[in-house]
């Protein structure tokens, strides 16, 4: 009996000594620190970021797009459409709700033939100086002639006059997905200085990327395209919709963001919301369409 208990106790002995060195050295372990709860930074804006509107598109390429106000005319808009399917042009139109009802088959027509549509307002007021219930009022109206006539909702917005400002540009692309179409060439053709002077005015002023604004409501105008389509073509430009033109936009890194976009001239986008038809708006004061 005394040699087991002996034994037992030669054995238990250098167990027992493991087992305080183990609890010592857990003991000796430092906890562990608390995490740092880290937040992740945004990463700044894309240059690709999709512009609440455009004066004119920075393109590599001479890729410009022709853009007519205030129609349809019942005479001048069919006549512009012809000369359009002669030069196998394509343009947008930023259309008057109230001709719009008036003649929706042109409207039919000129998307059938790879033309746009955009919301010009149902009567042509200036937005700036107008309550958003009332500027609401005058793009449901002509949005919902458009979709009657076409199936599809527009996608552009050009205010009347280029009269807008930068929190109704927001709220409105907000409630209707519209971008604000601005143009950069501007022939002041509704003061009817003769097709000759419209030509000149629109050939010298058109780079690559430029939207040009004009109307299909005076005779001039219309008189004034075909001469106008020869020059541009001379010099090598190529016509495009204003929807393509944004698409083909060329990303730059902007200084500084603004709702016009990373700079001056916008950079591409994806359209927003419904696809079908475009608008275009800038310029000063209330002096164009």
């Amino acid at each position: 009996m005394k040699t087991f208990c002996s034994a037992a106790k030669r054995w238990l002995a250098p167990a027992g000594l493991l087992s305080l060195c183990l609890t010592g050295c857990l003991l000796a372990q430092p906890s562990a620190a608390p995490q740092p709860t880290v937040t992740a930074t945004p990463p700044p804006p894309s240059a690709t970021t999709p512009a609440l509107s455009y004066s004119a598109v920075h393109v590599d390429g001479p890729y410009i797009a022709m853009t007519f106000d205030d129609g349809p005319s019942e005479k001048l808009t069919p006549e512009l459409l012809d000369i359009l399917a002669q030069y196998h042009i394509h343009a947008t139109f930023f259309v008057i709700g109230k001709n719009a009802a008036e003649h929706p088959e042109i409207l039919q027509r000129a998307v059938r033939e790879g033309h746009e549509i955009g919301n010009h307002s149902w009567s042509h007021p200036a937005f700036a100086k107008m309550s958003d219930e009332k500027v609401r009022a005058e793009l449901q109206k002509t949005d919902d002639t458009i979709r009657a006539a076409l199936g599809g909702r527009p996608v552009l917005m050009r205010p009347p006059y280029g009269s807008i400002t930068a929190r109704q540009k927001k709220w409105i692309n907000a409630e209707f997905g519209y971008r604000t179409i601005l143009w950069d060439v501007d022939p002041l053709d509704w003061k009817r200085p003769g097709p000759a002077i419209v030509t000149h005015r629109i050939v010298t002023e058109t780079r690559p990327g430029s939207i040009i604004l004009s109307h299909d409501i005076h005779p001039g105008t219309i008189k004034a395209m075909p001469a106008t389509f020869d020059q541009l073509q001379a010099k090598g430009f190529k016509f495009v919709t204003v929807s393509e033109l944004i698409a083909m936009g060329r990303p730059m890194l902007p200084k500084k963001m603004g709702d016009e976009g990373p700079t001056p001239l916008s950079s591409p986008a994806t359209s927003q919301g419904p696809t079908t038809v475009p608008a275009v708006s800038p310029s000063p004061g209330l002096t164009t369409p």
